[in-house]
C-alpha cells in the first residue's frame, strides 16, 4: 500500500513513516482550513479538499489535524490550536490560563484518510495530561513546551524523540495504520 501525506511538518512525516507501516508520500498543500473545535471534523474535510486538489489519486489521502483542550475551556483551542499559537504564542496562552485552576488538557489528533471513490475515515488519539506553569524544553514544536502528558514530569518539549512512543498523534496513527495495511 502506497498513501499521499498532505503535510508540510518534517516531524509528523517522520512519525507517520515510522508508525503507519505503508509507504509514504508527502505533498504539501495549501488547504483551506475548516473552522471548528473538533479535529476529526477539520481533518476530514481537510482530506476531502486535499484528494480534490490531487485530482483524486488512485490511492488513499491521509491529512492530519491536532490540537491542545485545556479542561477549563470547554474544548478549546481544539482544532483553533493553531490560530490561538499564531494570535498569542505559548506564553499568552498561559497568561490567559494563569487564574484557572484547573490546568488539566488533552492532546488531541485526527488522522483522516479520503479513500479513492471518496469514503472518509477518521482515526483519533488521544493523551490526558496537563498545562505547565511556564514553557519548558526546546524540542518538539507548537504547544510542546506547555503539554505534560500524564504520568509524566516533563514536557512533550523535554521528551523530545520519547514523545513520539505514545504521542496523541503516535496513536492516530497506529489507529489508522490496521485499515491501511487491510487495503
Amino acid at each position: 500500500m502506497k498513501v499521499i501525506f498532505v503535510t508540510s511538518n518534517e516531524s509528523k512525516l517522520r512519525e507517520a513513516r515510522a508508525t503507519l507501516g505503508v509507504e509514504i508520500d508527502s505533498v504539501d498543500l495549501d488547504l483551506p482550513e475548516p473552522q471548528a473545535l473538533d479535529v476529526a471534523e477539520v481533518a476530514a474535510q481537510k482530506a476531502l479538499a486535499a484528494r480534490a486538489a490531487l485530482h483524486d489519486p488512485p490511492r488513499p489521502v491521509l491529512v492530519e489535524d491536532s490540537g491542545i483542550i485545556f479542561g477549563s475551556w470547554n474544548g478549546l483551542p481544539g482544532a483553533l490550536t493553531k490560530w490561538f499559537l499564531a494570535a498569542v504564542g505559548n506564553e499568552g496562552l498561559l497568561k490567559m490560563l494563569a487564574t484557572e485552576e484547573d490546568r488539566s488538557a488533552r492532546a488531541v489528533c485526527a488522522v483522516a484518510v479520503a479513500w479513492p471513490g471518496g469514503e472518509v475515515r477518521t482515526f483519533e488519539g488521544e493523551v490526558e495530561g496537563e498545562v505547565s506553569g511556564s514553557p519548558r524544553g526546546e524540542g518538539g514544536f507548537g504547544w510542546d513546551p506547555l503539554f505534560i502528558p500524564a504520568g509524566s514530569s516533563e514536557t512533550y518539549a523535554e521528551l523530545g524523540p520519547r514523545k513520539h512512543e505514545d504521542s496523541h498523534r503516535a496513536r492516530a496513527f497506529r489507529a489508522a495504520r490496521a485499515a491501511l495495511q487491510r487495503a
